[in-house]
């Protein structure tokens, strides 16, 4: 399929909301396959929001099963920001990630919200093949504040995008989400995030990702890879090679 009916399906179905401001971690809502959770317009998830603030988030992701998109769409994403969360409470956020809809494989795409305008879709890459990973990072610019970028694979994927307001105010998100396109709709999914690190400052300073608050809706399934590290230790444990200690979670569906 061609790049352009892709964007012209997917730029109407892959409104994708983040999840930012929880005061608690979040309750996991045993609710029927596909019903809307807590008037969350359609929108489930599994993931886990960082315990701390940042200036970026990356990871690993691949599907590690082929999506099962009945209705809407499935997404596995880091991201920063989300509803409310921009100056005077707009909505403002930045994601990449792999998506699936309905009749087309999965791809990488990245979402950009202001305030005051409709998210912007970007498709990055098309046809990803299940178990087939990418490196997906959002990252706030050195010495410019409220200046982000995506990057896929270790290089940048679309120009400097302006957030403002947004230096230093969010805790990052690494999450699979389904939308059920407003049909009571069983989405099946399985995502998988590797090597899951969090930038305490413009440029990349990466620290392992350490959850503050779960998402996880219904039945749905978070299962750990690699431990988070002890508070006490972010900042010293390395890997042998001497890289930031990763985590890493499958989150899936039932």
């Amino acid at each position: 399929m061609s790049v352009r009916p892709i964007l012209a399906l997917v730029t109407g179905a892959l409104l994708v909301t983040a999840l930012v401001g929880a005061s608690a971690t979040a309750t996991a809502s045993r609710t029927t396959c596909g019903a809307d959770v807590a008037g969350n317009g359609g929108y489930t998830y599994a993931g886990h929001q960082a315990r701390d603030r940042g200036h970026g988030v990356r990871a690993t992701i691949s599907a590690i099963r082929a999506p099962n998109v009945v209705a809407g769409h499935v997404a596995g994403w880091v991201g920063v920001g989300g509803p409310g969360q921009g100056p005077n409470g707009e909505d403002s956020w930045l994601q990449v990630g792999i998506a699936s809809v309905p009749g087309v494989e999965p791809f990488v795409y990245a979402e950009i919200t202001r305030g005051g305008r409709y998210p912007r879709f970007v498709l990055l890459e098309e046809a990803v093949p299940v178990g087939e990973s990418h490196r997906l990072a959002v990252l706030e610019i050195a010495r410019r504040p409220g200046w982000w970028r995506v990057w896929v694979d270790g290089k940048p994927a679309i120009g400097p995008i302006h957030l403002r307001g947004s230096s230093g105010r969010w805790a990052p998100i690494a999450t699979a989400e389904s939308w059920n396109g407003g049909q009571v709709a069983c989405n099946r999914f399985s995502f998988r995030f590797e090597r899951v690190l969090v930038s305490y400052g413009g440029g990349g300073a990466w620290r392992p990702f350490v959850p503050g608050y779960d998402f996880l809706d219904g039945a749905y399934k978070l299962r750990p890879l690699a431990a988070a590290p002890a508070v006490t230790g972010i900042y010293t444990r390395r890997l042998a090679e001497g890289g930031p200690l990763p985590y890493a979670f499958v989150a899936s569906s039932r």
